[in-house]
């Protein structure tokens, strides 16, 4: 089975060692450390992915999609071809019974349904840059012009289910401090909670009862390590997001889209096929399946 993620490592370890080369040269060592801290940062993130799965079984497969198509290398014609990608997949995902909300400017929220195959697994190959070759309509000379536009393909963040272990949790009750009456200075009222595994340490000495400041500062607990784990996953899925499209450079190209030869070219499976309208009407499920 294709895994984009396996892929995308193999191909970011040829990066890291293609950079490295660069650490011999006075003039560019400074740069090439900071890449290959950013490459080995991206690296370490796709691993991580793969591991949980490894261990938990969790998959991301059967998450809504949310796809971001952008015009990258070659200016106007670039947003012009982004238009164009971006209506191919709203057709493609109508012919399957997917439901598609607009989120922003190239921006759509892909949800599955009980009769369409899981988002995620569906769409997720898609991602990368996207080359188009052709003769723009402004073109006089006629010549062959390539742009690209990026596509991001992520699954949807779910709310986080925080489930806290009573054996990461050490107690301590105290007496409150300054004023408040005769029973909060004099007993111990106030709650000092210490979550062990994060080292995050909550206080609460506002209610009069031990009981509801211990229930106070669990809230404040559970607060601060759901801020945390939403922390942590927008900076996986920045990553992710950066490993798909990288910078939108032709070169780093997934697909080809050749206009006057009629052909679509995977580079990634080294596999073509021809009857680009069709394709651009939404008929991509052969590609799809591919993967």
């Amino acid at each position: 089975m294709y895994d984009y993620r396996k892929v995308q490592i193999q191909e970011l370890e040829k990066k890291i060692e293609e950079t490295r080369a660069l650490l011999s040269d006075p003039a560019l060592k400074e740069m090439a450390e900071k890449e290959i801290i950013d490459l080995e940062s991206q690296k370490n993130v796709l691993e991580e992915t793969l591991g949980k799965e490894a261990d938990t079984g969790d998959s991301l497969d059967d998450r809504n999609v949310i796809m971001e198509i952008k015009g990258a290398a070659g200016g106007e014609e670039a947003k012009l071809w982004k238009e164009e990608l971006l209506r191919m997949y709203l057709r493609f995902a109508e012919l399957k019974g997917f439901q598609v909300e607009q989120i922003d400017e190239g921006v759509i929220k892909i949800s599955g349904t009980p009769s369409t195959p899981p988002p995620f697994k569906t769409f997720k190959f898609e991602a990368g840059v996207h080359r188009v070759q052709r003769i723009p309509e402004t073109e006089k000379r006629g010549r062959i012009h390539t742009s690209t536009s990026t596509v991001c393909v992520l699954p949807e963040l779910e709310d986080v289910d925080l489930h806290i272990s009573p054996e990461d949790i050490t107690f301590e009750a105290f007496r409150a401090g300054g004023h408040g009456g005769q029973n909060v200075n004099k007993v111990s009222t106030a709650v000092r909670l210490k979550h062990i595994p994060s080292g995050i340490i909550v206080t609460s000495q506002k209610e009069r009862f031990q009981a509801q400041n211990r229930e106070l500062a669990m809230d404040i607990l559970r607060s601060k390590l759901w801020e945390m784990e939403i922390e942590k996953q927008n900076k996986e899925i920045a990553s992710l997001k950066l490993t798909q499209v990288g910078r939108g450079m032709r070169a780093e190209k997934i697909r080809t889209y050749n206009f006057p030869q009629d052909r679509l070219t995977d580079h990634r499976i080294a596999k073509s096929w021809h009857n680009l309208p069709v394709l651009l009407e939404g008929g991509i499920d052969d590609i799809i399946n591919s993967f």
